[in-house]
């Protein structure tokens, strides 16, 4: 599963989201992480302020890795350039 994300929200997000398809619970990720269930919890809630360590661990514990990429465009095309 690959979900993009920008912000500290979308990275909570992304998080929850593949720690509920592995069947993990927060305690279960807290154990194999060793960060606390309370700190899961806050940084799936999307609260910012979390060390990059802290993330590391969480990522390493669920098998996962940062990707760093350039940014994709949001831009939609000018009307005129269709045209």
């Amino acid at each position: 599963m690959k979900l993009m994300a920008r912000n500290a929200q979308q990275v909570g997000t992304a998080l929850r989201r593949i720690r509920t398809a592995q069947n993990m619970t927060q305690t279960e990720l807290s154990v194999q992480s060793g960060v606390r269930q309370a700190t899961i919890s806050t940084i799936e809630a999307g609260h910012p302020g979390t060390r990059l360590e802290t993330i590391c661990q969480i990522l390493a514990a669920l098998e996962l890795e940062f990707i760093i990429a350039p940014r994709a465009s949001d831009a939609r095309p000018n009307i005129a350039e269709i045209f």
